[in-house]
């Protein structure tokens, strides 16, 4: 077959290129210019056989607009997989991932643009500013992440080394470079993180592990491991935003500032009921997991939220606000 025959051949695939790439609602080609845009491909096309090549795109799903520019027709693409609305959204959690690191981010980020014309896809690189968020350092988390979704659809075990900071801030494996075997459960997405919940075989109990310090993922020969049922609502449990550091599980009443209420609806949804009270303020009950994640939350608004019920929980708060206390005693005291 010569080369101009298969030139001709990937007509309808350069022309497809070319609409998605260069048109829009705001850029429209006509047929003498899409001729022009085939040429530089090295395919030769005649006017007359445009209209029927944009009839046989549109016949295989492309949604193509004819308009008319003075005694012409021009041609682009309505619609798209994602509206440029959508892609606003997708590049600026690309952008802002602490999970990402930034190379990575710049990959996906030009892939998006991908889905686009030429023209809007010069929008879609805006700065996002994220403050007091770094980027994650772990390249491979990718594959770390298909390991364990890997592992999890094929029932099976992984191995892995974990990694944490000394003092010095420098990168360094976990007991020596041990090897941890788990049986993976779930991948949760956690402040802007992913843990993995697991059965260990070390501690022979359900662990969580941060994904992006894990090191070396791979999948093992051996079955996972199966749960009991009161292992697996464990398991289950740790998935709930306050379970992530462990803890015990709590029908708590808080008792908060009027000014937020945002927060708890944001946190707890529209189907807590707000109980009004004098002050200014309001009581809720939420069901939460005492750990040091639901302290850290709450203690946050400081005199605004206090927990008033059950006993053993405000208990708790008042040994957790006393150890700090005394923590910021002068030695001399």
């Amino acid at each position: 077959m010569s080369e101009a025959r298969s030139k001709q051949k990937q007509k309808l695939l350069y022309l497809r290129k070319i609409l998605l790439e260069q048109t829009d609602e705001n850029h429209k080609l006509s047929g003498p210019e899409l001729i022009a845009q085939l040429e530089l491909y090295g395919i030769s096309a005649e006017r007359k056989t445009i209209y029927d090549d944009v009839a046989a795109l549109t016949e295989s799903g492309l949604d193509i607009e004819i308009d008319h520019k003075g005694h012409s027709n021009v041609y682009y693409v309505a619609s798209r997989l994602f509206q440029e609305e959508e892609l606003y959204v997708l590049v600026d959690a690309v952008a802002s991932s602490k999970f990402l690191t930034q190379k990575k981010s710049n990959e996906l980020i030009k892939k998006l643009q991908q889905l686009t014309s030429k023209y809007k896809a010069q929008h879609l690189r805006r700065t996002v500013y994220v403050g007091n968020r770094a980027k994650t350092y772990n390249e491979t988390i990718y594959y770390t992440t298909n390991a364990i979704h890997e592992a999890i659809n094929c029932n099976r075990q992984i191995s892995f080394k974990y990694t944490e900071y000394d003092l010095s801030k420098n990168r360094r494996y976990r007991h020596g470079g041990e090897i941890y075997t788990v049986s993976p459960y779930y991948l949760i997405w956690e402040s802007d993180c992913y843990y993995l919940v697991c059965f260990c075989n070390k501690h022979q109990k359900i662990s969580r592990y941060r994904v992006d310090r894990m090191a070396e993922v791979s999948l093992t020969d051996q079955k996972r491991r199966e749960l009991t049922l009161d292992e697996e609502g464990f398991a289950k449990s740790l998935r709930a935003t306050y379970n992530m550091y462990g803890g015990t599980e709590a029908s708590v009443v808080l008792e908060m500032s009027d000014k937020l209420v945002n927060v708890i609806i944001d946190r707890y949804g529209e189907s807590v009921h707000l109980n009004p009270v004098a002050g200014g303020r309001f009581t809720v009950r939420v069901d939460a997991q005492i750990s040091p994640t639901f302290w850290g939350w709450l203690f946050q608004f400081g005199p605004d939220a206090r927990v008033i019920a059950p006993e053993w929980v405000v208990s708790e708060a008042k040994r957790l606000l006393a150890d700090m206390q005394r923590a910021y005693r002068e030695p001399t005291e």
